[in-house]
């Protein structure tokens, strides 16, 4: 007889969460339903000086529990100039949309999975480089909504909102 009280129970927390690929140029933006099942693309946001508050308008719209950023790593997990841009530019979307939670995950190889999707979809990466953003986004959201599901633990690290 197998006596799973010792197991430890995984809770996977309901409701919509947004996720950002931030580049120099765009920003992809995807969010998910409910329920946390399947994340879809949402628009492409230009990057600069509004963009942040863009990102937190359609977090109200859609009623967000959480902002998912993807951090640039290199391979080997090293952080270079570009996390510590993504993590500056998380810091301020944190302080801004609060008491939102803002979280860094790895998105290690995302836009290569994003463009590869395109292309097997019969899609040019060349004409779709702001779709592009928004399925790097997909992919970031998809990747953290799994691994919160596996572990039952949010995702990422929660960033602390800073001026």
């Amino acid at each position: 007889m197998y006596d799973d009280s010792t197991q430890e129970e995984k809770v996977f927390r309901r409701g919509r969460r947004i996720a950002v690929d931030v580049g120099d140029a765009r920003i992809g933006v995807a969010s998910c339903d409910p329920d946390g099942l399947i994340a879809t693309p949402v628009e492409t946001v230009p990057a600069g000086g509004r963009s942040q508050a863009r990102i937190k308008a359609i977090a109200e719209e859609y009623d967000a529990i959480e902002i998912v950023v993807g951090l640039p790593r290199s391979m080997s997990g090293k952080e270079g100039p570009a996390a510590a841009k993504i993590r500056e530019y998380a810091g301020r979307l944190a302080m801004l949309v609060y008491p939102v939670k803002v979280r860094l995950v790895d998105e290690r190889m995302t836009t290569v999975t994003a463009a590869q999707g395109m292309r097997a979809a019969g899609r040019s990466s060349k004409k779709g480089r702001s779709v592009i953003d928004q399925a790097a986004a997909v992919v970031i959201l998809q990747s953290a909504l799994e691994t919160e599901r596996v572990s039952g633990r949010a995702p990422g690290e929660c960033v602390e909102p800073t001026e």
